[in-house]
């Protein structure tokens, strides 16, 4: 995917943390090596980069990024407790 054509803004950023939390979690393969990989940790991480933007954004998003994070947190931890 070409970056250039991404807007800058907190939902592409939840996006991107997503994405690698999923990669790291071994639900999608690694796109420079396009191996599925587990590592735990790493998920781990991204998923608390995002429930700190999520605590330290809060009253402070639109509907729709609020919206948006809550899913992805929630889908994320849900995922995570089974790998």
């Amino acid at each position: 995917m070409d970056n250039q054509s991404l807007p800058a803004n907190l939902s592409t950023l939840i996006m991107s943390l997503a994405s690698s939390a999923t990669v790291s979690m071994g639900l999608s393969p690694n796109p420079e090596t396009e191996k599925t990989e587990v590592n735990k940790k790493m998920a781990e991480f991204n998923i608390d980069l995002l429930l700190t933007i999520k605590e330290k954004t809060k009253n402070n998003l639109t509907d729709e990024e609020s919206k948006l994070l809550d899913t992805i947190v929630s889908q994320l931890q849900t995922n995570f407790v089974q790998i």
